[in-house]
């Protein structure tokens, strides 16, 4: 296919503004803005090492999928798969963020574009309308250049046999694999390995190695804080170098370990029996840690309140950690509600114990500490949890009533049409109030704006020189302002106000 024109004015730069952050190789466009090339008829990055061509053989995209879609291939030197962000991330917390978070976790491997829309709220066409908006490309185009870009980083980073890098990027066939590489790049998808390194299939003892990019700067200490604050007996280990958990995917079960690396990036250690999950681990991954955040936006908006700029200004790289499951947060949630932090870690540990699943003997020992994956929802839904934790009978209630909620409907958790009604729908769950609600929307939908005003920590850490602190009313049309970032704002309040000891009155937020 001919390579087409740009969709620059989808972009809010003209072409001589994209050329110049091409010419400067200005890494702040990184992952937001690519470049095709009319003579050669392939696309990529700013930053690309190679001599900038002339700006009348350029044309500019709002994604990789629309230059891919357009007919462009992508370069072999500056790898747009290592970008920070490939597109992922829009800012604003709208229909077309919500869905490209649900393609990065497969709905369109699945499902079909209709689904998708359903699940969101709108409908087929005005789904495809947006994505042309704001992207320059359809669902399906998005979907099919992540799988293109997921393999190309396998074939460069490890060492897997061809047939199992097509399966772990979601390729439905090795034909169509082939196929698709012999057109984007001219040759055999093996032919773009370097090195003669023998094979190493992902079925043996070795682990998988891949790196996650990010756009600095990145708080490492703040989000492995926060998370070794919350980490749940069995199932997480975090040290300040690593964060290691077990997983369980679809019947399976397995481990990763992840520590930063130098370069902007987290490097994932995966050990997992079937290759075709790579793409829902990595998203969860990339969700936990927060790696398609831009963090010198959300500072710049931020800023402007005098109370906040100085806490950018300690944190920069601050982000905001996601879960890796929202029935595990929800559980975890409703343990935290009305007792102490370490209170509700030792609750989580006994639920782990009696209804986890132990990891099979191969993974025992791979990492001290990790010995089950967290009870799937099934095995809580029918027991009287009271007795074998030792808690008031409503709130054992509340968690087995959690459990039969999910194992009703699995996707409870998933991205809604907005945010208002995402926190209603959460708070109809037994055992949810609003702040849960916000918690649950922040952590585990991805919504930027989620927001518990009614936290304390976030109330005290606004007094002011008295010690009066504002009211969840005046909490809330303060933090107008930090539209679209409020989610922000709360962890940067947060990491403000130290946390009291385990014996003063228990906080919600530190429990959860």
């Amino acid at each position: 296919m001919a390579p087409s024109s740009g969709d620059h004015a989808r972009m809010d730069l003209d072409h001589d503004a994209c050329y110049r952050a091409f010419q400067t190789r200005d890494a702040r466009f990184d992952g937001r803005l690519f470049s095709g090339v009319k003579t050669t008829g392939i696309y990529c990055r700013p930053i690309c090492p190679a001599r900038t061509p002339k700006p009348e053989n350029m044309v500019f995209f709002a994604s990789a999928a629309a230059a891919q879609a357009a007919g462009f291939r992508p370069c072999l030197r500056c790898r747009p798969e290592t970008s920070p962000d490939l597109g992922a991330w829009r800012g604003a917390a709208n229909t077309v963020s919500r869905a490209l978070a649900l393609i990065e976790t497969g709905a369109l491997d699945a499902g079909d574009v209709e689904a998708l829309a359903e699940r969101l709220g709108v409908g087929e066409r005005q789904l495809r309308r947006l994505f042309r908006q704001h992207l320059g490309a359809s669902p399906i185009a998005v979907a099919q250049t992540r799988r293109v870009l997921l393999a190309k980083q396998l074939i460069h980073e490890t060492r897997l046999p061809m047939a199992e890098v097509a399966m772990a990027a979601g390729f439905g066939s090795i034909r169509r694999f082939n196929e698709t590489f012999q057109v984007l790049f001219g040759r055999p998808p093996g032919a773009l390995r370097r090195g003669a390194q023998p094979e190493v299939s992902a079925q043996g003892d070795d682990a998988l190695f891949i790196r996650l990019p990010y756009r600095p700067p990145y708080d490492w200490d703040s989000i492995v804080g926060f998370l070794a604050h919350r980490a749940i007996p069995g199932v997480e280990v975090v040290s300040p170098r690593s964060y290691a958990r077990t997983i369980a995917i679809g019947g399976d079960q397995g481990l990763l370990v992840v520590r930063p690396l130098e370069g902007d990036r987290l490097g994932v250690e995966i050990r997992f029996p079937k290759l075709s999950a790579l793409p829902a681990i990595i998203a969860r991954v990339r969700r936990v840690f927060d790696l398609a955040a831009d963090p010198l936006t959300i500072g710049a908006q931020l800023s402007r309140d005098p109370a906040l700029a100085p806490l950018v200004a300690a944190r920069p790289g601050l982000r905001t950690p996601g879960a890796w499951d929202g029935f595990e947060l929800s559980m975890r949630a409703i343990l935290g509600q009305q007792i102490t932090v370490t209170a509700a870690t030792v609750l989580a540990g006994k639920l782990v114990a009696a209804y986890g699943d132990p990891l099979p003997d191969a993974l025992q020992g791979r990492v001290e500490g990790l010995t089950h994956t967290f009870p799937r929802a099934a095995a809580i839904a029918d027991q009287d949890l009271g007795l074998v934790l030792g808690m008031p009978r409503a709130r054992a209630k509340a968690l087995s009533s959690m459990a039969a909620a999910v194992v009703a409907d699995p996707l409870i958790f998933g991205a809604r049409a907005n945010l208002d009604e995402a926190v209603a729908r959460l708070k109809a769950l037994p055992g949810i109030g609003e702040w849960t609600a916000q918690y649950i929307a922040m952590r585990e939908m991805r919504e930027p704006d989620a927001f518990p005003h009614g936290d304390i920590g976030l109330m005290r850490a606004l007094a002011d020189e008295q010690g009066v602190r504002p009211t969840p009313a005046e909490l809330l049309a303060r933090a107008e302002a930090w539209r679209p970032w409020r989610a922000y704002a709360a962890l940067h309040l947060w990491a403000s106000d130290p946390l009291p000891t385990p014996k003063t009155k228990p906080d919600a937020r530190q429990a959860a």
